[in-house]
């Protein structure tokens, strides 16, 4: 789109000469923010199925403060764009917007209005007077004019509307909730979509849910991301963090990203602010959230939920205030580890059975009974056959970095008839000094990838994930590596065939192989860090890898002949 310039095609008086489509009826998308923009996007689609009798065209409306993004959104998706001042001689016989707060110029088409969250859920800022005001509901001229159609998804929506906005009376549709109806269908793709996201299989996924505002999450607790990937061991739990669209719209990808860059060199996963947070809902493990509506749909999912904040904003009597009041809070304070274990171990997926039944009525029908809604407004016959698809959410892509460094802590125990040895690692970008006591050891581990040359020349320990072809190839490895790292007491690297070699500052070489699914080579050096610190023989030894509360892995240690270039000085 040009600015100054209208679009030709396939709207406008000349239309007819350049378009390849017979429309029938214009339907005009009014896109005002990423959110609202991107719920359309995930739900036209199937309405309009293979319908080329519409014309579907976006009049991108620039006036919301989180108006960025939006042109960037429709532009990816490939839609055609109008500007908000060509929508009046666009003769559109049908507008549909999922952003309530819109300035439709005048006319008889029919304003369709979808939810961008969850029904009447809370207050916002009003952008046409300084107070705030019930977010969903569009401006009483527009329910005046009785071209206005609130598209709700319980009966209990339209009572709650009425009782502060009485011109709303005969002006709603019950049609349910596209989004949540998607949600629902995906729920047995949980452990693809978390492969996806790059969390190995027997991990749990905390999936961190904010809305914007002063009072959300991010809002109340920015370094939360940070302290619970401090706190949660890395080999038991993975952690993504789904921020609302209007903080990246209103603040930008880069303030996010600066300011969220401890957690990011941790290993959050930082999932993307448009479609992608649905999947990553369903793959989640745990929920930890605020009064906003994608916690609202975990809970109404059956996840555990547990309440990082939750803001004077939402409005009581809804569903959301219900989980408010019913939802466990997290003490950030407190021992998060054993909150979480507890929120999850407790949980039954009937927890917030009837708070999701406030919220949502005759799931899976929402799509059916939503296009239903939309032809008969158009003034067209629904195309055959009569139900949409039922299409379960694409997989998302991997958006985690990579974690490059650990505090590790490793305890020994030799009372058994092998000694066992229990790792607990932590990301050291969150992680400070470990104490050491008795049989408890700490050290510093390094991937040879880490860029905070601070942390290689701390580490005790230093690894190649990427495993190399031949023995002599890792021992070179090791040798160049222990040499340009004078304070390094082993490396490690990863083997081609499996396992790895551990290589000693003296000179000695570990040959460690261990069972379970493919290990990087720093749990095995963990061990042989260990017991070369509590004095244990390395020799042709079967140890116990306890990965703290995750699992038990064999590991069988062997001792190398000494190198003939003497110690790796």
């Amino acid at each position: 789109m040009n600015a100054g310039q209208p679009l030709r095609v396939p709207v406008g008086p000349d239309a007819p000469r350049w378009s390849t489509f017979h429309g029938e009826k214009t339907l005009v998308v009014a896109a005002r923010t990423v959110t609202s923009t991107a719920r359309v996007l995930e739900c036209l689609p199937a309405l309009l199925r293979g319908d080329s009798r519409v014309a579907v065209v976006f009049a991108h409306d620039p006036t919301s403060a989180f108006n960025d993004g939006v042109l960037d959104l429709l532009h990816d998706s490939g839609c055609r764009v109008m500007e908000w001042e060509q929508l009046a001689d666009a003769a559109p016989d049908l507008i549909v917007s999922a952003s309530e707060n819109i300035d439709v110029p005048e006319g008889d088409c029919p304003v369709l209005v979808l939810p961008h969250g969850i029904g009447f859920q809370k207050h916002v800022p009003d952008s046409r007077a300084p107070r705030s005001r019930l977010s969903g509901v569009v401006p009483d001229p527009l329910l005046e004019s009785g071209r206005a159609w609130l598209a709700i998804s319980h009966p209990g929506q339209e009572e709650q509307l009425l009782a502060t906005h009485p011109k709303a009376a005969g002006r709603t549709l019950l049609v349910g909730d596209p989004c949540f109806d998607e949600l629902l269908v995906s729920l047995d793709q949980a452990g693809s979509y978390r492969a996806a996201l790059g969390v190995p299989d027997g991990q749990r996924l905390v999936v961190l849910s904010s809305t914007w505002g002063r009072t959300s999450l991010v809002g109340q607790n920015p370094d939360l991301p940070a302290r619970l990937l401090a706190a949660l061991p890395y080999d038991e739990f993975r952690i993504a963090a789904i921020i609302h669209p209007n903080v990246w719209s209103g603040h930008g990808a880069w303030q996010i990203r600066t300011t969220l860059a401890a957690a990011l060199d941790a290993g959050l996963i930082l999932v993307p602010p448009v479609h992608a947070w649905r999947p990553a809902l369903v793959a989640a493990d745990a929920v930890i959230g605020d009064h906003g509506s994608v916690t609202l749909y975990g809970a109404a999912l059956g996840k555990p939920v547990l309440l990082a904040s939750f803001g004077s904003d939402a409005v009581p009597g809804t569903a959301a205030d219900s989980l408010g009041r019913a939802a466990p809070r997290l003490d950030p304070l407190g021992d998060m580890v054993r909150q979480i274990r507890t929120a999850v171990g407790e949980h039954t997926s009937e927890r917030y059975r009837t708070i999701g039944e406030q919220a949502f009525d005759r799931p899976g029908q929402a799509l059916a009974q939503l296009r239903t809604a939309l032809y008969h407004l158009m003034g067209l016959p629904e195309p055959s056959p009569g139900f949409p698809p039922r299409l379960m959410l694409p997989a998302p892509e991997e958006a985690a970095t990579t974690v490059s460094s650990w505090a590790v802590t490793t305890t020994a125990s030799f009372d058994d008839e092998r000694p066992v040895v229990t790792v607990r690692r932590h990301p050291a970008a969150v992680s400070g000094a470990e104490h050491e006591t008795g049989q408890t050891f700490a050290h510093l581990a390094c991937d040879d990838h880490e860029r905070d040359r601070r942390l290689i020349e701390s580490a005790s320990v230093l690894i190649r994930r990427h495993a190399l072809p031949t023995s002599a190839a890792a021992l070179r490895w090791i040798g160049e590596t222990l040499h340009r790292c004078p304070g390094c007491r082993l490396a490690a690297v990863a083997l081609d065939g499996g396992g790895c070699l551990v290589g000693l500052r003296d000179g000695r070489v570990v040959e460690a192989a261990i069972t379970g699914p493919a290990a990087d080579p720093g749990l095995p050096a963990a061990a042989v860090y260990t017991l070369l610190r509590a004095g244990a023989a390395l020799e042709d030894v079967m140890v116990t890898l306890r990965i703290g509360e995750l699992r038990d892995e064999d590991v069988f240690l062997r001792l190398r002949p000494r190198s003939s270039a003497g110690p790796f000085l």
